[in-house]
């Protein structure tokens, strides 16, 4: 057998210890592959589509590198570490430094090479598939024909060989440090009983408390100025959690006699403070990790979901065209144009008119709108709000409903030119006209008597069908483009927001996931490092009359809090940000918020389900 013989069968010999690590790996590979797909897609390259999209999937490239770096490090320590005593046995039978730091070396190579190739072959068999998702997520006007990525395949290729190469001189490097006796006792090396301080436990309380606090108690902008202290309080403070706080809390649940002498609790509490000291950092990473991806993905959902329902509502109307820079003729013809386009396409719709005059404001700089209340009621009642009624010379005070805004208006009386006084009798909301300032409407007879030096005109089109007029109105705009009047197609512009909003929700949704598949491999990594000592410690138990059924409920317990306690700690850090975020846009992000959360703790269990039937099975064959 040849030295490189010896380094692969060693692969296959652990398959099941690297597997995790293996399938990690591949689909961080992929997930880097799939952004290149797109960047390099000749569509994008060429402006096709959209021109942000290539620079946006080059950046999710960078962050999905970087972040492999250091996860591919932390993983290939973990699994040193569970191969100590293996490495020791080598050394003994005449194996030399040089030709230990080389086989690892190998390979980590072999196993890299191995991950960088399965990650590109799903990749181009999923590639088809995921250009027909791209195309309905990032909403492009264009279809994205497959193509044969081989710039794609070179870049994944060339970044993840260098990756792993690096990554196995590092492994070389730690192995340096360690003596004979240490690589011999492996993990057999006495642990000392797991001790906390009930100051930093205590301090572990008052920061999460004070981080929650501050991020819940924020309104507005205040929650982007707390936002850093309170990440850095809740990082701190969830490290001390599971370093500290976790272990001091079990300690004191020994003192309760009634829980700790029940059935199997004295067994299961005493290992537990073990593992909890042994996995806290664990344990932490997978908690901010699992953190990051909630927070980011839900913030993403819930802010395209805002944006897109607040532009929604406040474009009532299919088509919005304002007569202000050009002469009447102009508006007619334009006004015109819509009317032809709409009828050609076969729409049933409805012209709204109205007319909006700047009056000059008495000993003040400024001016302010006027509007006819007969036109206003018109168009408030096509568009679903409330119409005004006016008597005499009554005038009613409407302002711009901005749902981000966190201000109470109160009755404005102001002097025009002419002496006149606009006396509010009341005020109301109003997003119907084009005009984001406060305006006045005054009854017909009023405003006729009005001297109206500078008037725009409004018109409204009301489409029922209005969600399917984005190609009219693309065309439309594209038409008054170098007008100097303002034109706004609802459909067409609601189309531009999804489609960048696709484009961020489609790189988040994806970074989002790898940070969470590298959180249950964090997961994987431990509960088999620590499988030997398990399966020894409970072949020892067994032999003092443990049942199966006892030695199931002890691991399924473990499990449990193995899985769920970080990730319950991150739902929680998760469900704080969001309803923080929620503050500060001041708009509900509960639906959103529940269904990422949720979407997130039911793949956790459906990992948990996988991984418990096979640990029990594995850890109880070896424990007789």
């Amino acid at each position: 057998m040849t030295f490189r013989q010896f380094a692969f069968n060693n692969v296959l010999r652990n398959k099941r210890t690297y597997a995790a690590y293996f399938l990690s790996s591949a689909f961080s590979v992929m997930a880097f592959f799939v952004y290149a797909v797109f960047a390099f897609h000749p569509d994008m390259e060429n402006g096709n589509v959209h021109n942000n999209v290539s620079t946006a999937m080059h950046f999710a490239e960078g962050l999905i590198y970087a972040f492999s770096f250091f996860f591919v490090l932390f993983s290939m320590s973990a699994f040193l570490k569970t191969r100590k005593k293996e490495f020791g046995l080598m050394v003994m039978l005449g194996m030399t430094d040089t030709q230990l730091r080389g086989m690892v070396f190998l390979e980590n190579v072999l196993i890299g090479l191995s991950a960088t190739v399965t990650g590109i072959g799903l990749g181009l068999v999923m590639a088809k598939l995921m250009l027909l998702s791209a195309e309905n997520l990032l909403g492009l006007d264009e279809s994205l024909p497959f193509y044969m990525p081989l710039e794609a395949l070179g870049l994944t290729f060339a970044a993840f060989l260098v990756l792993f190469v690096v990554i196995s001189m590092f492994t070389v490097i730690i192995l340096r440090g360690n003596k004979l006796i240490d690589l011999i006792k492996g993990s057999n090396m006495p642990k000392k009983e797991p001790k906390a301080s009930r100051l930093l436990s205590l301090f572990a309380i008052v920061l999460l408390g004070a981080g929650y606090a501050m991020a819940l108690i924020a309104k507005g902008m205040v929650v982007f100025m707390v936002m850093i202290p309170v990440t850095l309080m809740v990082i701190v403070g969830t490290y001390f959690l599971f370093t500290q706080l976790s272990v001091y809390v079990i300690g004191k649940s020994r003192n309760n006699r009634s829980f700790f002498w029940r059935k199997t609790n004295m067994l299961f509490v005493s290992d537990l403070a073990y593992r909890m000291k042994d996995n806290a950092r664990t344990f932490f990473m997978v908690s901010i990790l699992s953190t990051v991806a909630f927070s980011a993905i839900g913030s993403l959902v819930g802010f395209k979901t805002m944006v897109t329902n607040t532009f929604a509502s406040e474009q009532p109307f299919a088509f919005e065209y304002t007569a202000s820079g050009s002469t009447k003729d102009q508006a007619q013809n334009a006004v015109s144009e819509i009317e032809k386009a709409l009828n050609e396409a076969g729409y049933d719709y409805k012209l709204l008119q109205a007319s909006m005059s700047t009056q000059s404001l008495a000993n003040a700089k400024g001016s302010v709108y006027a509007v006819k209340a007969a036109e206003f009621n018109a168009i408030a009642t096509a568009a679903g709000e409330k119409p005004v009624d006016l008597k005499g010379d009554e005038t009613v005070m409407v302002y711009y409903d901005n749902p981000s805004k966190d201000e109470l208006l109160t009755k404005m009386t102001v002097v025009l030119e002419n002496g006149q006084e606009l006396v509010p009798v009341s005020i109301q909301p109003s997003v119907t006209y084009p005009i984001s300032e406060n305006y006045y409407v005054l009854s017909d007879e009023r405003f006729e008597r009005l001297k109206h030096e500078n008037m725009d005109t409004f018109y409204a089109f009301d489409v029922a069908e209005w969600k399917k007029t984005k190609n009219i109105g693309k065309m439309l705009e594209e038409k008054f483009s170098g007008s100097s009047d303002r034109f706004i197609s609802a459909a067409y512009e609601l189309a531009q927001i999804n489609q960048v909003f696709g484009i961020i929700l489609f790189i988040g949704l994806f970074i989002g996931a790898v940070f969470f598949v590298a959180s249950g491999s964090f997961l994987y990594f431990r509960l088999y490092a620590d499988m030997p000592d398990d399966k020894a410690k409970f072949k020892a138990i067994t032999k003092l009359g443990l049942t199966d059924r006892e030695l199931s409920s002890i691991l399924t317990k473990q499990l449990l809090i193995l899985f769920f306690v970080p990730i319950g700690v991150a739902f929680v850090h998760g469900a704080v940000a969001l309803t923080s975020m929620q503050r500060m846009f001041e708009y509900s992000l509960i639906k959103e918020s529940f269904l990422v959360l949720g979407t997130f703790v039911l793949i956790q269990a459906i990992y948990f389900l996988l991984i418990r039937s096979r640990y029990i099975k594995q850890v109880s064959s070896f424990s007789r």
